[in-house]
């Protein structure tokens, strides 16, 4: 039988984990691939602190170099995260004429197009499946299943973390900090979450899928990002007396010659699908201009989900090893000699339906002065609702919109936040709804 000796840098959750799939599942593996996968050495500046796997001490190395530089190792499997030394190390594999699997989502989104030029020149292949959603297969779907289609749209819940504590919000009316310093707790959240609730993680996921449905290259600078630290029990509230659940979405649409690409808390109807995407699931939706409506749904991290998508690229590459092939399938889609910078829509002509959430003196004549000042700026109201319970002398006072401009909204708000019968920043939180 056939042998391919790989490496693996990086023996953290994720690297162990592909240590256990491949020592639970070898048989299985070898069966499909038609043969044997043998993992040669492991490189981690940690050798000593127990895995959750067992493997021989002899396969253990401080020295990445013993994998770069041994010539019998043919795939080369980067799980260390983050910018340096991981892109070095990647850069190095290729140059070596090692084929290369990597889940650094945040390095792709960053120096993605070095990366992928570099692969091309080499004429080796580069497996990133376990960047974007886990366990799901969005990657693949885009590159191979979909290869026929225009990409009109894609909706995606691309971070657990936030969707963990979104839902929890929703389901058991706890505030955004109780639930925070539980998904903490509970090993969803990091110390620091700012890269996830602060919309981060979704970027760089984002900018790795628009370049996939869209053979091209993206800024991850360009792309519009808004976290969910501001949504407040008050908001999920209302949202659900209007038939709405908040959840952070990615969001791109084929807009002519520009895209559409934005990352934002939004409020989707009850019985849209991703609206019952819950917990720390992660899910997309794309719609495809022949395939129509594609869902899918899955762990979007986690140690075992994440490991599946990297084995699967490990089979992936060994399948065109084997035949003496590479570059079979390129990695954006697109040949690198014709891809091009992606161009995004200006944020500002974006149109959409929006929630408000004003703070407002409990006086006659507050809603006419509010809606007049929208009704100036282009946005027409779909709904209004008034309560009575006043906090430091304001009532909450919340107000839907058909479809408006991005700038139009920016501007009325600017003004309204200015009268004397608004107290604070109006709270705003955009909508999509195809029945407004």
């Amino acid at each position: 039988m056939n042998e391919i000796s790989f490496g693996l840098i990086g023996f953290g959750t994720i690297g162990a984990g592909v240590v256990r799939l491949l020592q639970n599942n070898n048989e299985l593996i070898e069966k499909r691939l038609g043969a044997r996968l043998t993992l040669k050495k492991i490189a981690d500046i940690d050798i000593t602190t127990p895995r959750p796997v067992t493997v021989s001490k002899d396969l253990l190395t401080t020295d990445a170099n013993a994998i770069l530089n041994d010539p019998d190792i043919s795939i080369v499997i980067e799980l260390i995260g983050g910018y340096e030394p991981a892109k070095s190390f990647i850069l190095e594999a290729m140059r070596k004429k090692k084929h290369v699997i990597t889940a650094n989502k945040a390095m792709l989104a960053t120096y993605g197009n070095e990366i992928y030029r570099v692969a091309d020149e080499e004429g080796v292949d580069i497996g990133f499946e376990a960047s974007v959603g886990g366990t799901i297969p969005i990657i693949r779907t885009l590159k191979e299943s979909l290869v026929a289609n225009r990409i009109k749209s894609i909706y995606g819940i691309m971070n657990g973390t936030s969707n963990y504590i979104l839902s929890k919000m929703t389901d058991e009316g706890k505030s955004f900090d109780v639930v925070l310093r539980e998904a903490q707790v509970l090993g969803f959240a990091e110390a620091d979450p700012s890269f996830d609730i602060e919309g981060i993680d979704t970027a760089h996921k984002l900018a790795i899928t628009l370049s996939l449905a869209y053979g091209q290259k993206v800024k991850l600078d360009d792309i519009y990002r808004e976290g969910i630290s501001k949504i407040g029990e008050q908001d999920i509230a209302f949202a659900r007396e209007l038939g709405y659940r908040i959840k952070l979405l990615a969001i791109a649409i084929e807009r002519e010659d520009v895209i559409e690409a934005r990352i934002h808390p939004t409020m989707i109807p009850f019985d849209h699908l991703l609206s019952n995407v819950n917990e720390n699931f992660n899910a997309f939706q794309l719609i495809g201009d022949a395939s129509g409506s594609v869902f899918l749904y899955g762990q979007g991290a986690g140690m075992m989900p994440t490991a599946s998508a990297v084995v699967s690229d490990l089979v992936d590459i060994s399948r065109n090893y084997l035949k003496n092939i590479s570059g079979r399938v390129p990695a954006r889609s697109l040949r690198e000699s014709i891809i091009h910078d992606i161009k995004l829509m200006s944020f500002d002509d974006i149109v959409t339906n929006y929630y408000f959430r004003f703070s407002a003196s409990d006086r006659p004549g507050v809603l006419s002065k509010i809606s007049g000042i929208l009704g100036q700026n282009n946005i027409s109201i779909a709904a209004v609702i008034q309560k009575g319970r006043k906090q430091a002398g304001a009532v909450p006072v919340v107000m839907t919109t058909y479809k408006s401009k991005e700038k139009d909204v920016q501007n009325a708000l600017k003004e309204i936040d200015q009268l004397d019968i608004v107290h604070g920043k109006t709270i705003l939180i955009r909508i999509e709804d195809d029945r407004l």
